[in-house]
């Protein structure tokens, strides 16, 4: 949400009023992060809504002056955030991807998503037929937006949106009757695949908690009023985000692809499965966001696994190593090691 600034004409203007509410949030040293990225953006956003008018449009009305009642309003939602450090679409009940609006509240996760970029371009190239697209699947929807991005995007598809969380289907069951696609968009309470078996999808998209332990224990306050189950991925961040790759090829029909946001996580990612060809997307994060992996590419990467572990498991090496006399035999020098440790005692 980028503003130019100039110097105001005078101190009662919408432009000054601006300026000192963006130095209050920055003196107050809130986080952002949640719809914006610096003080100035957010003191806008929160302004725009206190004055009815949409934030694109605030840049005409810079050289207003305000009225008393608008000046009391928008001081409240300034000291409300610096006071309660919450995030702003939880002060006003939206946030934004892209041009599409979604309620929010404290019950989800607020959505910002790279892979919100890449359904503006219907995911191309890696589907080349959007119109095609018949069934998806956005697993952990939390507030239901990229599932409804995904109903948008694929006019012809059938979406299943899927959460842990009964709260956070609550919230999704809003947007997407706010949205009109409750005929096209199915919710489903489900850890990850559980309640989906026997189903398949042309597409899967998932944005799964995947904030490692040593970083949610130093999370700023903000986002510290975000849901625990909607962040935390575990000691390594990566807990949930394997178990999705691991299910996906049950889940995808023949040609079917999965994509999934990692944060920057992409090195991490990468060591965790050495054997996988991901490709990563080019996002306004980086390229180390969003992977995509086929169906295909998943299947060949087992069976290429199975071979090699079955080559492995019938070599005359792999078969003397198991052997129960080489067993025996190492046994009794990890015993006589043991005791060599220990000074011969028991």
């Amino acid at each position: 949400m980028p503003f130019a600034e100039r110097r105001p004409r005078a101190r009662s203007t919408l432009r000054a009023f601006l300026r000192d509410a963006a130095r209050r949030l920055k003196a107050a040293r809130v986080s952002f992060g949640h719809g914006t990225t610096n003080a100035y953006d957010e003191a806008a956003w929160l302004s725009a809504h206190a004055l009815g008018l949409p934030v694109d449009a605030l840049q005409l009305h810079l050289d207003r002056a305000l009225a008393a009642d608008e000046t009391r309003q928008i001081t409240a939602l300034i000291d409300a955030r610096i006071r309660s450090r919450k995030p702003a679409a939880y002060l006003l009940h939206e946030a934004w991807l892209g041009e599409h609006r979604f309620y929010v509240d404290e019950r989800v996760i607020v959505p910002r998503s790279y892979i919100a970029e890449l359904l503006q371009d219907d995911l191309r190239p890696w589907v080349a037929r959007p119109k095609q697209v018949r069934t998806t699947l956005d697993l952990c929807t939390g507030s239901g937006c990229l599932a409804i991005l995904l109903a948008l995007t694929f006019p012809h598809s059938r979406v299943d949106a899927s959460d842990i969380s009964q709260d956070a289907l609550q919230v999704a069951k809003r947007n997407v009757t706010d949205y009109r696609l409750s005929r096209r968009v199915s919710l489903v309470r489900s850890n990850l695949y559980s309640k989906l078996r026997n189903r398949c999808y042309d597409v899967i998209v998932s944005n799964p908690p995947y904030v490692r332990e040593a970083v949610m224990r130093r999370l700023p306050a903000e986002y510290r009023k975000e849901p625990v189950l909607a962040l935390a991925g575990g000691h390594d961040g990566l807990d949930l985000v394997k178990r999705v790759v691991a299910e996906a090829a049950l889940h995808l029909n023949p040609g079917g692809l999965l994509v999934v946001e990692v944060g920057h996580n992409r090195k991490r990612v990468e060591a965790a499965f050495p054997r996988l060809p991901l490709i990563w997307a080019e996002t306004s994060g980086g390229d180390d966001c969003v992977f995509l992996i086929t169906r295909e590419t998943l299947l060949a990467a087992d069976r290429a696994h199975s071979s090699r572990a079955s080559r492995v498991a019938a070599s005359p090496r792999s078969q003397a190593t198991n052997s129960p006399a080489r067993a025996s035999g190492e046994a009794a020098v990890q015993r006589r090691r043991s005791a060599r440790a220990s000074g011969g005692s028991r």
